[in-house]
């Protein structure tokens, strides 16, 4: 056998321009616009627009950019709620070349303003809603971006501040305007800052190839098939709404846009709107478990809902299900493009009883279609655990679902990346199966004479109360044990229930140990993603 390096697949077979094209989800609206040109693309209230009209409005924006001095790898930012402005941004901004940075609506001036200067954002489009808070930080940077106001028909209040609305920024532009793919698909798409619980946000740099392969793996992970409905309850300034702005282009569905996320809002666009997909945190699915009745009754399709945030207590699960929603529960951080692990279900658990399956389904699960590599293993060492489902470990993730890198911050994402995984700093065990099971933020878990407490598992616990409404568990500094859970609650209204029984009920349905030593009742602060805010109570807890 000669063994010369003669490998006849390389010869005169290279990348041209028949055989090669950059990933990247702006493919997908042009698609659609072409196919579909007289589909249904977007809801929002009274308004209702094809995706020809669609993908014309995104291509103008995108025109009218470039007009106004955006080159590539400027920032342009948007502070809006999900109106079908900001849906259009996903693709206008990154057509021109451009950087989407989808601000987070929650956030005070002080917050927005470094932002807004560390992403040295161009251009800020800001809803009415928001344009009190916008001046504010605009005021405190030193390089102002350009301000063009939002001004949505469905909105009263709010003043305008900007040099002109949106309409008439995106008049100025060509709807025949010649975008192109991005010559390299490793170019940036959007930035997304994360909330950080301590010190600055940082800046999180998506891709136009993970981009392009999360969307299509929320469609293949959630079985979406072609022209779903869906409601838009997760804010698109997270995550990119989970990347589904790219999923909906790329299956024609219709997004049906909602200004705020409330319970008869939700509902009624279930109904109308023949909504049968929807995305939240286990407190959106909370809210709408408990919410009335009369609100619920007319629904008579199938609604499939996706959750992840903090782990979702199985009772929540369970109560959707009861109503005759399918959960699916997805993890991920901003880091991984939104979801990059599902919790893959198998037909033979649909035998199991309600409790069972909604404990399975409360589980993290296993990597989605197009993530490469994801395993719970120890935080130094970087040697996988044992899948005894009982072993902590970090939970770690590689592949083209991972983010650039943070923006402006070389040695934070070298140690993000360290070894060559992404660190998630979430801790969970790794069962039999494959799937994983978060126990913990890194920094939430209570260690208790030695012994490890998971609070996710005494929220889980707290939340099968039939009084509970939320529920979370810090660690309370102690002199025996070192630390003991303290469990703060907010009661269901209309009922009554003292700590002490909270107590008992959590004794009689956990290790005694694991039981939380105090109760205390009242609303629990919350980020602006509705994630609890675990630091301010444990500061709470120990009388800082």
């Amino acid at each position: 056998m000669s063994h010369n390096n003669h490998n006849p697949y390389i010869m005169g077979l290279d990348k041209n321009e028949a055989n090669y094209s950059a990933l990247s989800p702006l493919s997908f609206i042009q698609r659609s616009a072409s196919v579909y040109p007289n589909h249904l693309a977007v809801v929002h209230q009274d308004t209702r627009r094809t995706w020809s009209q669609t993908y014309k409005r995104t291509v103008q924006l995108a025109s009218a950019l470039t007009k106004n001095g955006i080159n590539k790898g400027d920032t342009v930012a948007f502070m809006a709620p999900n109106i079908p402005e900001l849906f259009e941004a996903h693709f206008g901004v990154p057509m021109a070349g451009a950087v989407l940075n989808a601000l987070n609506t929650r956030l005070d001036a002080e917050a927005l303003a470094f932002i807004l200067q560390h992403g040295e954002a161009k251009i800020v489009f800001v809803d009415r809603e928001f344009s009190e808070v916008i001046s504010r930080a605009v005021k405190m940077i030193q390089h102002k971006p350009v301000v063009i106001d939002i001004d949505d028909l469905y909105y009263e209040g709010g003043e305008l501040i900007g040099t002109m609305d949106y309409e008439a920024f995106i008049a100025q532009g060509d709807e025949n305007f010649n975008w192109s793919l991005p010559e390299d698909e490793w170019d940036a798409i959007t930035l997304n800052y994360t909330s950080g619980t301590t010190g600055n946000p940082k800046g999180v740099v998506y891709h136009h190839r993970g981009a392009y392969l999360n969307a299509v793996s929320n469609l293949i992970s959630w079985n979406m098939g072609s022209h779903p409905s869906y409601l838009w309850t997760l804010p698109m300034f997270h995550c990119n709404g989970w990347c589904f702005p790219w999923s909906l282009a790329s299956c024609a569905g219709v997004n049906v846009c909602l200004r705020h996320v409330r319970a008869d809002d939700i509902y009624n666009a279930i109904r109308d709107d023949n909504v049968n997909h929807f995305c939240g945190a286990p407190i959106v699915l909370n809210m709408l478990n408990n919410a009335p009745d009369e609100l619920k009754e007319g629904i008579n399709h199938e609604v499939k809902v996706m959750t992840a945030g903090a782990p979702p207590p199985a009772s929540v699960i369970q109560g959707m299900e009861e109503m005759g929603f399918n959960v699916t529960h997805v993890y991920g951080l901003t880091e991984t493009y939104g979801p990059s692990v599902v919790c893959a279900w198998h037909d033979e658990w649909d035998e199991k009883t309600i409790e069972e399956k909604s404990r399975l389904k409360s589980r993290q699960g296993v990597k989605v279609p197009m993530q490469e590599g994801l395993m719970v293993a120890h935080p130094e060492t970087l040697e996988p655990v044992p899948q005894d489902g009982t072993t902590i470990g970090e939970i770690f993730m590689r592949g083209n679902l991972v983010m650039k890198g943070y923006l402006k911050n070389p040695t934070t994402t070298d140690e993000a990346f360290d070894g060559g995984w992404l660190h998630s700093g979430d801790l969970a065990v790794w069962h039999a199966d494959g799937y994983i099971d978060i126990k913990d933020r890194s920094k939430d878990i209570i260690i208790s004479g030695g012994e490890n407490i998971s609070s996710v598992e005494v929220e889980d616990v707290l939340y099968r109360h039939r009084s509970i409404m939320e529920a979370a568990v810090v660690a309370q500094q102690d002199e025996k044990w070192g630390e003991v859970p303290c469990a703060f609650v907010k009661v269901k209204e209309g009922e009554e229930i003292t700590a002490e029984e909270v107590i008992a009920f959590c004794r009689d349905n956990m290790a005694r140990f694991k039981a939380p030593k105090k109760i205390v009742f009242g609303d629990l602060p919350k980020t602006s993603t509705g994630k609890i805010q675990k630091f301010l109570l444990r500061d709470q807890a120990n009388d800082k």
